[in-house]
């Protein structure tokens, strides 16, 4: 497969599988169809060219291929009838609210109740944004076997407990929003730390968050958590332009070409956070979009009010007292108030054995030591972080560290 049709096949997945799943109302069909759909393409587009409407031709293509298992199943009469009146209605991406319906109900399906909270976000990575079974188990650190078993288990799950495709009624979805937007941040997630590959950003995960939480907005005006998930998505991927160099290697926040952000997402991010807050109902959404918007819209890196952003840690800690928030902070800390205050907080934290599996704790943590003078240290924990197998850009980001640290050493 090259490069370019498995960039069509990653963008068009999720409106495909979101498509053929409502019309034979069975996820792992419509999954198998969409997969059948792709071979096909590898087939017959290097010889034919691209469409040009892939989507529309993948969907179709798609269809077709559930349309003959039920048929050779001849089991399911019925959603053979549904699917006979809808093939050929339906064009991918002709109207925003169907395309953002079908795609937000494959998510809310996803994130039932009925099914195993550990299994809801692998599912949905997999058939909402197409990452194959072997990222997502290295995502959560267990076996391809493993993560395998647990999606085949949740689509069946799924089909037998008749779980519906579609958007719930509102008490539903007040009950389910905190599961979907999770979703939704990790799908963004995966696209601004890919977890494989020559690159650290997947531009095509990140629009899709930013597009889908777009959706869930128009559906939800009045849920601030919400709003302050689009700001924070925003005020992110704002920098994307400007987190790789010329070489694809990363540049750290405070090193970035401020001129390179998108200033209109920031703007928008920061209006979004402000909406968010006056709702008098803050949550780790708005929280983190607020830290965000400090570092966005601050005129340079030592323009940032560093002592504003420990302070929304802190509050942010309240809602979501997790590791990965405590090391943040101790990086904020150690901007406002020393290198060494923030070097005790992760210190602490690493006597956790799973956060001493985290990467990013390490590369925090040199980057203090460094700060100190401690260079050797801080090679060292570069090296542990290396030892963790980050992704191809993160390795190549802390090689470079290591050289320039050991050459600083030597001299």
């Amino acid at each position: 497969m090259n490069a370019d049709h498995e960039h069509v096949f990653r963008t068009h997945w999720w409106r495909a599988v979101a498509t053929v799943a409502r019309l034979v109302g069975d996820l792992e069909i419509a999954e198998d169809a969409v997969q059948d759909a792709c071979a096909v393409a590898l087939v017959q587009w290097p010889d034919r060219g691209v469409p040009h409407n892939p989507g529309a031709w993948l969907v179709s293509t798609a269809r077709h291929k559930a349309l003959d298992r039920l048929r050779r199943e001849s089991m399911r009469p019925d959603k053979e009838a549904a699917m006979m009146r809808e093939l050929g209605e339906i064009e991918p991406g002709a109207g925003p609210g169907a395309a953002g319906d079908d795609e937000l109900s494959l998510i809310f399906m996803c994130c039932h109740p009925a099914l195993d909270i550990g299994v809801r976000v692998p599912l949905t990575l997999r058939s909402v944004c197409g990452l194959g079974t072997a990222e997502i188990a290295a995502a959560f650190l267990v076996p391809e076997a493993t993560m395998a078993q647990r999606l085949v288990r949740a689509k069946r799950k799924i089909r037998q407990a008749g779980i519906p495709f579609r958007v719930p009624d509102r008490e539903d979805v007040d009950r389910r929003l905190a599961d979907v937007l999770r979703v939704v941040y990790l799908v963004f997630t995966a696209g601004h730390r890919a977890a494989s590959g020559d690159t650290i950003i997947r531009a095509d995960l990140c629009e899709e968050a930013i597009r889908l939480t777009r959706v869930l907005r128009e559906l939800l005006p009045e849920e601030p958590e919400v709003t302050g998930l689009l700001a924070l998505l925003l005020l992110t991927d704002a920098r994307r332009a400007a987190r790789l160099d010329s070489r694809g290697q990363i540049v750290l926040l405070t090193d970035q070409d401020r001129g390179l952000w998108d200033r209109q997402a920031v703007a928008e991010g920061a209006a979004l956070v402000e909406q968010a807050l006056r709702y008098g109902r803050p949550g780790p959404y708005q929280l983190q979009a607020a830290i965000a918007a400090c570092h966005s819209t601050a005129p340079s890196a030592e323009a940032t009010d560093w002592r504003e952003i420990a302070a929304l840690y802190n509050e942010l800690i309240r809602h979501e007292p997790t590791p990965v928030v405590e090391a943040n902070r101790a990086i904020a800390v150690a901007m406002a108030e020393g290198p060494a205050a923030g070097l005790v907080i992760l210190d602490t934290l690493l006597a956790n054995p799973q956060v001493a599996q985290w990467s990013q704790i390490h590369v925090g943590r040199a980057d203090l030591l460094a700060r100190l003078g401690r260079a050797a240290d801080a090679v060292d924990a570069y090296r542990r972080a290396l030892e963790l197998e980050p992704p191809a850009a993160e390795r190549a980001f802390l090689q470079r560290r290591i050289r320039e640290l050991s050459a600083a050493a030597d001299a």
